[in-house]
């Protein structure tokens, strides 16, 4: 390019700037309209930026998605819309008349499930009512008496078990074959089998006779007194069974003698600690 098309290009150029400004003072808004729509022209008009539109491949791409989309920010692949028909001509959604209710079924069908509904629900809890009452109701309890006329109880302490009948009689205890005072020297014994008789205020209305094994003196004479508290209350549970049950005479005593720990004297006790 010559230096004079360049000198003619400069002098057009800044004519143009110098309008602009004079006719900015008459109009802010057309004159940045006159002044953009000039730029463009003039500058579209130079060689080097023809020859730049021609070779950049990217322009018209870019030129055509912005006048394609409006807005470029809108994500209009993230929601899928359908055209439908929103007119309301007396149906509703799922094509049914007034006439019937929200989920489709006519009016009628629905109070009639319901009341058969209801219907079930009340019989189904009349059931549990009863079964309630029936559950409620202690249990009935009747006597146990063999055709000799003994009752039988089986009674543990510690690792001693007993088998003791009672029956009818003067007070009379045998155990093991042998007489009461003789197998049982110490009082503390006695007392604590003849316990039972004391609650039930039954003392020498019974004859015993019991088998006991396992264990010493004092876990046998704790089974005999379980075992006979048990033949009390087969005997007549009626009448028997709450002093026997209030004073806890049926129930088996789990306490028994802890085992010896590895490492130690005894079950807790362990050996002298020395510091050296």
């Amino acid at each position: 390019m010559s230096v004079t098309t360049k000198s003619l290009q400069m002098l057009v150029a800044r004519t143009a700037t110098l309008t602009l400004r004079s006719a900015a003072t008459k109009s802010s808004s057309s004159s940045f309209t006159t002044t953009t729509t000039i730029t463009k022209a003039f500058f579209s008009s130079r060689p080097s930026m023809q020859r730049r539109q021609s070779q950049s491949p990217r322009y018209p791409q870019q030129q055509s998605q912005h006048t394609t989309r409006e807005n470029p920010r809108l994500r209009t692949h993230a929601v899928s819309l359908y055209h439908g028909d929103y007119s309301d001509d007396g149906a509703d959604a799922w094509g049914n008349d007034d006439d019937d209710d929200d989920y489709g079924f006519p009016a009628e069908t629905e109070d009639a499930e319901l009341a058969d509904w209801a219907k079930k629900e009340q019989e189904a809890y009349e059931r549990q009512k009863q079964k309630w009452i029936v559950n409620s109701k202690p249990p009935e309890r009747v006597s146990i008496i063999d055709e000799r006329g003994r009752a039988y109880g089986r009674g543990g302490r510690k690792t001693s078990s007993a088998r003791v009948w009672i029956e009818p009689g003067f007070g009379n205890v045998v155990v093991n074959r042998k007489d009461f005072m003789e197998y049982f020297p110490r009082a503390a014994h006695r007392e604590h089998i003849l316990a039972p008789f004391v609650a039930t205020m039954t003392c020498g209305k019974f004859d015993i006779q019991c088998h006991v094994e396992g264990g010493g003196l004092s876990g046998q004479a704790g089974a005999i007194r379980h075992g006979l508290a048990r033949a009390l209350n087969h005997y007549n549970p009626d009448e028997y069974r709450p002093p026997l049950k209030r004073l806890g005479y049926l129930t088996r005593d789990p306490r028994k003698v802890e085992r010896k720990k590895v490492g130690q004297k005894k079950a807790r006790k362990s050996g002298q600690w020395s510091r050296r």
